[in-house]
């Protein structure tokens, strides 16, 4: 009779075991010992990385005030980038930081620089920034040999050399300086040229009856429109308040 009991409390007991873990393993969150494992979550896939900003020059401006006194560089004829100091008035045009004054000829005015994306303007020309495509930069220097010549109406357009320049004279001859325009424009022909809207560093705005352009965050336009010194001709000028009324083109990949 023991081992009747003995061997009944045995099955007992193997009864319960075997039908009973599976149930405690489902209320404690556990796999039984027959379930397959559990699939890992899967990792959430990173935000796709953001795609670097386009570099867009300002063409618009709140303020006239184009002061600069940043550290102004120049490049040699050799191609090395030295400090520059005028050799011409440094002390009357800032000191290190001046520049050609406006009217002297075109022969003495140096290929400025300035560390940056941004147009400076030094002593009445531009320096060109060193972060920028050489076509912009050619454009600034280029503009630089006319700066303080006479609004003359059509100068700049039987010929790019000229004894003064008009608006799209102006504009004309500083794309002329980049090599890209082989004969000169006049205003209602600027509307056509290029590729439409702003461009990342070079603006054209014009319609039939002026033309100008922004270069780097400068303004290149013999209008004094927006411009305190309210002097005519080819200078470089404050950004307008506004551009409204005109055609906005740019250069291709500029």
């Amino acid at each position: 009779m023991r081992v009747r009991a003995i061997s009944a409390v045995l099955w007992s007991a193997t009864f319960l075991t075997t039908f009973t873990t599976p149930a405690l393993a489902g209320e404690t969150g556990g796999a039984a010992a027959a379930s397959p494992a559990a699939r890992p979550t899967p990792a959430v896939n990173p935000a796709a990385p953001t795609a670097p900003r386009i570099h867009v020059a300002p063409v618009t401006a709140r303020s006239s005030n184009i002061a600069y006194r940043g550290p102004v560089y120049q490049k040699t004829v050799t191609g090395a980038i030295v400090p520059y100091v005028s050799p011409v008035l440094a002390g009357r045009l800032g000191g290190a930081t001046g520049g050609s004054p406006v009217g002297v000829a075109a022969s003495t005015r140096p290929e400025l620089l300035v560390p940056g994306t941004s147009a400076r303007y030094v002593g009445g020309l531009a320096a060109a920034p060193m972060s920028v495509p050489a076509p912009v930069q050619q454009m600034i220097w280029a503009a630089n040999q006319i700066i303080g010549l006479p609004y003359i109406y059509g100068g700049g357009h039987q010929s790019f050399n000229s004894t003064g320049y008009d608006c799209s004279g102006t504009v004309s001859f500083a794309r002329h300086g980049a090599s890209l325009l082989a004969t000169p424009e006049d205003s209602s022909e600027l509307m056509a040229w290029g590729a439409r809207s702003l461009g990342r560093w070079v603006t054209i705005f014009s319609n039939p009856g002026h033309a100008y352009m922004t270069i780097a965050g400068l303004r290149l336009d013999t209008s004094a429109a927006d411009d305190p010194s309210n002097q005519q001709g080819p200078r470089w000028r404050p950004l307008r308040t506004s551009n409204g009324g005109y055609t906005v083109r740019h250069p291709p990949s500029l």
